[in-house]
């Protein structure tokens, strides 16, 4: 038999190397961006706005916000809908785009099969406005009269300026 051990021996593992260190660093960030982008959407939901000139219809304030020459757009063809009863224009599929619960934006699939870059706050009050490059805007606005009113002053000054 071995001696008698009168006294605690400690026997220290191998240090860990910088893996888990690396890991929760990596987590920290990857969570600390999601309460950004969180709180990205959750400001730019309440500040979106749009912008009228000769040079397009301008959405601001997302990142889905674009400018859309006026060229491009078929007013003519616009109308302002409310999509609690016009169900053919209800967002069926989002394909790139924001979905929470009282705002959408980004890029979604109508039910009546359209492409739609789609900015809505309001489903009661949505200016549904064709382009021609075969997709449909659907923005809610405070005025939807007053900004397709504003778009066909634009194009007619554009068309007034026009050489």
């Amino acid at each position: 038999m071995k001696g008698i051990l009168k006294m605690k021996e400690t026997f220290p593992l191998i240090p860990v190397s910088s893996g888990p260190i690396f890991f929760f660093l990596g987590l920290s960030v990857f969570f600390v961006s999601l309460v950004v982008l969180f709180g990205y959407l959750a400001y730019s939901s309440r500040n979106v706005r749009c912008q009228v000139s000769v040079d397009g219809l301008r959405v601001v304030g997302n990142f889905y916000g674009r400018r859309l020459p006026l060229e491009t757009l078929a007013p003519d063809g616009a109308k302002v809908l409310d999509l609690n009863r016009d169900t053919a224009y209800q967002m069926k599929w989002r394909t790139n785009g924001v979905g929470l619960p009282g705002y959408s934006a980004g890029w979604f699939t109508l039910r009546n099969g359209e492409k739609a870059l789609v900015f809505l706050t309001d489903k009661r009050r949505v200016l549904y406005l064709p382009t021609r490059q075969g997709y449909a805007v659907l923005l809610s606005v405070m005025d939807p009269e007053g900004l397709l009113d504003a778009l066909r002053r634009a194009l007619n000054q554009a068309v007034d300026q026009s050489p």
